[in-house]
């Protein structure tokens, strides 16, 4: 649409963009005669006689889609742009003003149809399962993004470059030579699995594949004084001295993000003008940006402010221009040894931990805090990594009950179920006494059968019996140690008339 309002065609026209000699994008009008993204120039024109056909040119595109940006961002406030042609917003705030999120889409399309050009509109609960959606012109119920997804071709993970590394169109081919041709059996892959045989990308794609967020908004404190200003003498008003002034102020600020060992996956670019005004508009981007991609979205964004046919174009020059990180991760280059080498080793490995949460979401990565509590389980208090460490229950106050030392070396959430049984044969239980029935002999767990060569315990716990409720929380239960055969040892917990593993002793 930037190409024919270039060119001055009429919406109806035929056109197609071509890079490196084949189609990236191509007109409604153009599709209907056969023209396909990825066919080559020829081929195209051939299929349609009277195809227009442009080069592509961000420029270009930029500058003609910042009245878009501009009318919707008067509409709804937040907007952030992924590339010229896609944005993206906030839905709570726009359901709720408008009514529904139908009443919302049909106002922003008719928000967009009023700036000049055609648009699609799609709901989700996820940024990438949105933007799918709005290729589709869907609006996705809550809760149901995963759903949406399986039945579509995998190639829809690859579809927009604003979301995926350069490294996902491999990873489509891989998944369809594999069989994995619908994105719903790509998703239906365990996250372990991916993650030990694909790449980083490889992951995001999968939790896009199951309607989770791929990269979460980032848990880590932004650093102090990122941001950075360049006052303009005189003032801006020809967007070549925009660009000059943008790539330098783009190399200013990456330097100071290499100073804090971060990258920007998240820009907000702001302008103020000679007579007072205030522009501004974010960025997202999918991979941390380097030093050219953001003074490529600074310059196509000056280039937008100042020869955009939007009704906020400035009525003046530009006198400042600053770049202010919104986001950050830890910079990619970062790839040092955790242990061993020279300098903080503390301080290495925390920088390799916040990538991974960087990359994975802010949940992915937990540090154990000491907790109070009776068993072990309980005395550990798991927070995201940049949290602050503050345990769930006091672990200095007194717990009647209390496993003694030394806790297990490894404790089992599932808790399977085991049967211990004493030398009759009958199973060994725990009397209202606290005491054994019989005395131990042999722990059977599964296929599994081992003879005990000693045991230690039991020691009950009786809490909330106060609590007799229908939402009773009371419960009775006690532990016992044992010590195997083949001089392993296992945490075993009486529960319900019967006995889990709790934790294992190595």
């Amino acid at each position: 649409m930037a190409a024919a309002a270039a060119a001055s065609l009429p919406a109806s026209a035929p056109v197609a963009v071509i890079a490196v000699g084949r189609v990236i994008a191509c007109s409604a009008t153009a599709r209907t005669d056969g023209v396909r993204r990825g066919l080559r120039k020829r081929e195209s024109q051939a299929r349609c006689p009277d195809l227009y056909v442009a080069q592509a040119d961000p420029d270009r595109d930029a500058r003609l889609f910042e009245p878009v940006a501009a009318a919707v961002d008067e509409a709804v406030p937040g907007i952030e742009v992924l590339r010229p042609g896609l944005l993206v917003l906030p839905a709570r705030g726009a359901t709720r003003y408008f009514g529904s999120e139908d009443a919302a889409a049909e106002r922003l399309v008719d928000t967009v149809a009023a700036a000049g050009v055609e648009c699609q509109v799609g709901i989700a609960d996820e940024l990438s399962t949105a933007v799918i959606a709005a290729r589709h012109g869907v609006l996705v119920p809550r809760g149901a993004g995963a759903q949406f997804l399986a039945p579509l071709p995998v190639e829809e993970l690859s579809a927009e470059p604003s979301l995926a590394a350069p490294e996902r169109v491999e990873l489509v081919d891989l998944l369809k030579r594999l069989g994995l041709r619908a994105i719903g059996d790509f998703g239906a892959l365990s996250p372990v699995d991916v993650a030990s045989r694909f790449g980083t990308d490889a992951v995001a794609a999968h939790r896009s594949a199951r309607g989770e967020s791929e990269r979460p908004p980032s848990a880590r404190v932004l650093p102090p004084d990122l941001d950075v200003e360049y006052l303009c003498d005189p003032p801006i008003d020809r967007v070549d001295a925009a660009a000059f002034a943008g790539r330098a102020l783009a190399e200013k600020l990456h330097i100071t993000l290499s100073a804090a060992t971060v990258a920007c996956t998240r820009l907000l670019v702001q302008a103020k003008t000679a007579n007072g005004e205030h522009l501004s508009r974010t960025w997202r981007c999918a991979e941390p940006l380097t030093p050219e991609g953001t003074a490529d979205r600074v310059r196509w964004q000056l280039d937008g402010w100042l020869t955009g046919r939007s009704e906020n174009k400035p009525t003046a020059g530009i006198t400042v221009l600053r770049l202010e990180p919104v986001e950050v991760v830890s910079a990619g280059a970062l790839q040092l040894g955790l242990w061993g080498g020279v300098g903080d080793e503390d301080e290495r490995a925390r920088r390799a931990l916040v990538r991974v949460q960087g990359l994975l979401g802010g949940d992915a990565v937990q540090v154990g805090v000491l907790s109070g509590g009776r068993g072990p389980a309980e005395r550990i208090t798991l927070l995201p990594l940049g949290d602050e460490l503050v345990p769930e229950a006091d672990p200095t106050a007194p717990w009647p009950g209390r496993l003694p030392e030394p806790s297990p070396t490894a404790l089992m959430p599932s808790r399977p179920e085991v049967t211990m049984t004493g030398t009759s044969e009958q199973s060994v239980h725990v009397t209202e006494r606290g005491g054994f029935d019989s005395v131990p002999a042999r722990v059977r767990w599964g296929k599994k059968d081992w003879a005990l060569h000693g045991w230690a315990g039991p020691w009950s716990v009786d809490e909330r019996w106060w609590d007799i409720g229908a939402t009773s929380s009371a419960r009775q239960i006690a532990r016992a140690q044992v010590l195997l055969e083949d001089t392993r040892a296992l945490l075993l917990v009486y529960d319900t008339g019967r006995w889990f593993v709790e934790g294992i002793y190595e």
